[in-house]
């Protein structure tokens, strides 16, 4: 069975570095691990210093430098950055789909409009659709122990766990109006030819429709599952950033979805001796992680150090990994 951990928060937080960290230490750990970046503005591919595509691939060597690895680990670690062309595919095929089922139904939608739809590039929304689509994907493979995924920012995260319900509502629309015309042409046909004209089977595209529909229901049913999937924030030790942590956990509870852990990143914690500027920039961050501990005093709490230049690497990555929960 395969399980999920989310990283979500504000743009610019170090989602990236704690998803990429994450997968590190499970592949350690030996277990099958896929790190996944939804996230528009990838940077997975710097995060690891690997190439990664669209496709999961499977990074060689990527263990070497996370203390206590197995020279030859049961665990591997694989990577995908899902890129624009792959989200306009998967809604593009939703819609095509769609389209074809409404036409059965006698709702005219020709291939032109179905193209017009796509002329200025993928509607809001598709990013999260294809995210969701992806996620039973990978997961029903088999192939992978833990799914980890850099979500999007805030945003972008609250509109992906409200999909399914938004999606769910449209197609349970669409397939009401595709009813009620096919009911209208079936009437209209077996006037004019009787009752064999009702002896048809069903379409690839109604068998397509169906299964995205159940697709969006497994990935709402994995998203609230406490068993199988964990949602943990990341933010700095900022006022702002806690009021925004306050606002996406509150969130993200009341649409059922199990936060366990916030991961503060960037505390700066051995301020250089004879700086009195860093020392009150310590001073004021565990002012910052003790309001942290008051706000969620349900939640478990990990940080992060202020780290000199870019997390980038996979040495930078495993020590990074050491302070993160598996």
């Amino acid at each position: 069975m395969t399980d999920c951990i989310f990283y979500g928060g504000k743009g610019g937080v170090g989602k990236t570095t704690c998803a990429a960290a994450t997968g590190l230490s499970l592949a350690a750990a030996e277990r099958e691990t896929l790190v996944v970046s939804t996230d528009p503005a990838h940077s997975l591919a710097d995060s690891l210093e690997a190439e990664i595509g669209p496709e999961p691939t499977e990074l060689e060597g990527a263990l070497e430098a996370v203390d206590g690895a197995d020279s030859d680990p049961a665990g591997g670690l694989w990577a995908v950055e899902v890129d624009p062309e792959t989200r306009n595919e998967r809604y593009e095929k939703l819609t095509r789909a769609l389209a074809a089922d409404l036409r059965s139904a006698g709702i005219s939608l020709s291939d032109a409009e179905v193209e017009r739809l796509f002329a200025t590039g993928a509607p809001a929304g598709s990013d999260e659709i294809a995210a969701l689509d992806l996620l039973v994907e990978y997961v029903d493979a088999g192939e992978w122990d833990t799914v980890v995924f850099d979500t999007a920012p805030t945003g972008h995260t609250l509109r992906l766990f409200d999909m399914p319900d938004v999606m769910g509502v449209a197609l349970e629309t669409a397939h009401s109006l595709r009813g009620q015309a096919k009911r209208i042409g079936n009437a209209a046909r077996t006037a004019v030819f009787g009752p064999m004209s009702m002896m048809t089977g069903t379409s690839d595209e109604d068998e397509s429709l169906a299964a995205f529909r159940d697709r969006l229901e497994r990935a709402r049913d994995l998203l609230v599952d406490p068993e199988r999937t964990e949602f943990r924030v990341v933010l700095v030790p900022e006022s702002m950033a806690i009021a925004e942590t306050e606002r996406l956990v509150e969130r993200l509870r009341e649409t059922g979805v199990p936060v366990e852990r916030l991961v503060v990143n960037r505390v700066l914690e051995d301020p250089h001796d004879g700086c009195p500027r860093c020392r009150s920039r310590r001073d004021r961050h565990e002012e910052r992680l003790a309001e942290i501990r008051t706000a969620f005093p349900d939640l478990a709490v990990a940080t992060l150090p202020a780290l000199e230049g870019e997390v980038q690497g996979r040495e930078s990555l495993a020590a990074i990994a050491r302070r993160l929960p598996d």
